[in-house]
């Protein structure tokens, strides 16, 4: 049994050199429940992915950057930019090996993204053009600001960690789950039918992914969010 999971971050330029980058929300967030965070940058050498979650028993897949629309067949929108071919490559490693493993997995933002494409799906690469709605899918300001609500279907596993079948959730993204991929099931999703959460039907792994960012709420008084993390540190610990 190991407490530590991998927490997949991102590199980008700062002061004329690039640097790891990683919300400490996500830190915070994994050490309420209980676990040790050891962070994952883009690997320039995508196998030793494989190496990183030998001495891991959980993985957690991040927000950020939009992944690359030719990881699932298409040519890029007007909006999509800030792809990072490294990270892309590093996380669909991370995830490939954690499948192997039956290890658990929670997906948020950008993560849920990944997870869809790399089980075959695809995204809807801009929702303001693509999927107009009257939700603000990506607010402006403040990240903890709960803008919509989310029905969850009952007897999920993420209806089982938020012990709810609605709840209110923050929410910056331009993208979403547009096919979803075989292996998967929607747990989730946004009065405007916009994809929120979603699960992978086998039983034997546990893999919990949503597109809102729960790390940014587990302050708030309710308790929706600080369970999705019990949860996945419950899995973890079990292995």
């Amino acid at each position: 049994m190991s407490n530590i999971i991998a927490i997949s971050a991102t590199a980008s330029e700062w002061q004329g050199s690039d640097r790891m980058r990683l919300s400490t929300n996500y830190i915070r967030s994994v050490e309420g429940a209980g676990l040790i965070p050891v962070a994952v940058p883009p690997l320039t050498d995508a196998a030793n992915a494989a190496r990183i979650l030998d001495a891991a028993g959980g993985l957690l897949l991040t927000g950020g950057e939009d992944v690359d629309p030719g990881q699932y067949g298409e040519s890029p929108h007007p909006s999509v930019s800030g792809t990072n071919r490294l990270r892309d490559a590093t996380e669909l490693a991370l995830l490939a090996a954690a499948r192997e493993r039956g290890m658990p997995v929670l997906a948020i933002c950008r993560g849920i993204q990944l997870l869809n494409v790399a089980m075959g799906g695809t995204l809807v690469q801009d929702l303001p053009s693509q999927r107009p709605s009257a939700i603000v899918h990506d607010q402006p300001n403040d990240r903890s600001a709960r803008t919509h609500t989310v029905t969850i279907a009952p007897g999920s596993r993420l209806a089982r960690a938020t012990r709810a079948t609605r709840m209110e959730v923050n929410s910056y993204h331009h993208q979403a789950v547009d096919r979803l991929a075989k292996g998967l099931l929607v747990t989730s999703s946004a009065p405007d039918g916009v994809v929120e959460g979603v699960e992978v039907e086998a039983p034997d792994w546990w893999v919990v992914a949503v597109q809102w960012h729960p790390e940014d709420l587990t302050t708030d008084a309710r308790e929706w969010d600080r369970g999705i993390f019990r949860a996945f540190a419950e899995q973890v610990r079990s292995r």
